[in-house]
């Protein structure tokens, strides 16, 4: 069969064009398997469920029989299914990529994906040699020192002005936290001042934080707390950023922005602010990160958390796979196991306390992400070099994680530990 490359982005997909289309003779050998694959996913969908248009113009609707979303999907070709009982999550975007499915609102089904992730169990999830060789490129990448940088730079280093034209005015790259006719920048600012009232932070004293960002929460931190700041970053597009910020803002002499691993860190802190760092980390690290933290707080200093965790009962699976988001986007990363984090940081002498959760919050900061990012395309305010494709790729990108989020299958929430 003609096998042809199609770029999408910085990403090279192999179109079987003979399985594209809605395949006539695909359907005839295997349309039965097709339909036994539908009936195990109508079987799982115990909340909410699916408007479905198949291949052979056929109508169905899978679940429906509890309250939930109800997303309308096309099936245009049967070899969507076969990318997503084979290698899951990285089947499902490369079908949607090549057009194999489609929907005016794909959020609502990872939403129902999201909820209904145990009783699915193993029907959209990678098996057999695609997992492994998901699971395998995922290894190669995990971050060692060395690979840490790369990864980092792969998804950071896209540059200061991809960023600027769609995330907000303080250039903050997390959840937000929102009050009733809160902006974006508003919120951001919220969260970060959340985060740092967590440290009982006197005038003068010396605040760590590991995963720095282009410097929103140091700025805040160093001018509203009045306490000297050393920021920790691996991507010099984001030290670049920050030192202007710093500059401009009067504070060089009070914030240091350094390109240094979270493991090499030295000196003693009263307190470390570490926002949405851990998912960079990958759980192999988990203990080093912890214990970094542990080694640089000083006796009964605090350090406040926010952290992305995926619920519980899903964890097992999802770290003996790797995604969508790993494979594509976040190279080494990892969502939480809170449960097992937690027994981590106690172990190292942090104690845990006063846990909130807003995934929610998160859910409509992606949304606002997205809005921003359409209208930047279409305003024509990204830089060049990126693709259409590669614009596809971060709409699905920020609709899959929103759809996460509002289905409770992943959670973001702020936390402290106090080293005892």
């Amino acid at each position: 069969m003609n096998q042809q490359p199609i770029l999408r982005g910085r990403h090279l997909v192999a179109a079987d064009r003979g399985f594209a289309t809605g395949g006539g003779l695909l359907a005839r050998l295997f349309g039965g398997g097709f339909h036994k694959i539908l009936d195990r996913m109508d079987a799982g969908l115990i909340e909410g469920g699916i408007d479905s248009t198949l291949p052979d113009g056929s109508h169905r609707i899978l679940g429906g029989r509890a309250p939930g979303p109800m997303p309308v999907v096309h099936v245009h070709s049967w070899r969507a299914l076969v990318r997503l009982i084979s290698s899951g999550s990285v089947g499902w975007y490369k079908a949607w990529a090549l057009g194999e499915w489609s929907s005016p609102d794909p959020v609502p089904l990872f939403d129902l994906f999201m909820r209904n992730g145990e009783s699915l169990g193993q029907v959209a999830r990678a098996k057999g040699v695609w997992r492994t060789v998901n699971r395998a490129a995922h290894f190669l990448r995990r971050n060692s020192k060395a690979r840490a940088r790369e990864n980092i730079a792969f998804h950071y280093d896209l540059g200061n002005d991809f960023y600027r034209a769609w995330l907000d005015e303080s250039m903050t790259y997390s959840s937000a936290l929102f009050a009733a006719g809160d902006s974006l920048e508003q919120a951001q600012a919220r969260k970060i001042r959340a985060l740092l009232d967590r440290l009982d932070l006197k005038p003068g004293q010396r605040l760590l934080e590991i995963g720095c960002g282009w410097g929103s929460l140091a700025e805040i931190a160093a001018r509203d707390y009045g306490v000297e700041v050393v920021g920790l970053t691996l991507s010099t597009e984001q030290k670049g950023w920050a030192d202007a910020r710093m500059a401009r803002a009067g504070l060089s002499d009070r914030v240091s922005i350094q390109l240094v691993d979270y493991r090499d860190v030295e000196g003693r802190f009263d307190a470390v602010a570490s926002i949405e760092m851990v998912e960079a980390v990958g759980q192999d690290y988990w203990p080093a990160y912890l214990q970094a933290i542990a080694r640089a707080l000083k006796p009964g200093g605090r350090a406040a958390l926010q952290l992305i965790s995926i619920r519980e009962p899903l964890f097992e699976a999802y770290a003996a796979n790797a995604d969508f988001i790993q494979t594509y986007v976040f190279p080494g990363g990892m969502l939480v196991s809170e449960e097992r984090f937690r027994v981590i940081a106690e172990g190292a002498g942090l104690e845990w306390r006063d846990r909130r959760g807003f995934g929610l919050d998160y859910a409509e900061t992606l949304k606002r992400w997205r809005e921003r990012y359409d209208a930047a395309v279409e305003e024509g305010r990204l830089p060049a070099g990126f693709d259409e494709t590669f614009h596809d790729l971060w709409r699905y990108y920020l609709m899959y994680c929103e759809g996460g989020f509002r289905g409770g299958g992943i959670d973001v929430a702020q936390v402290t530990l106090v080293n005892g």
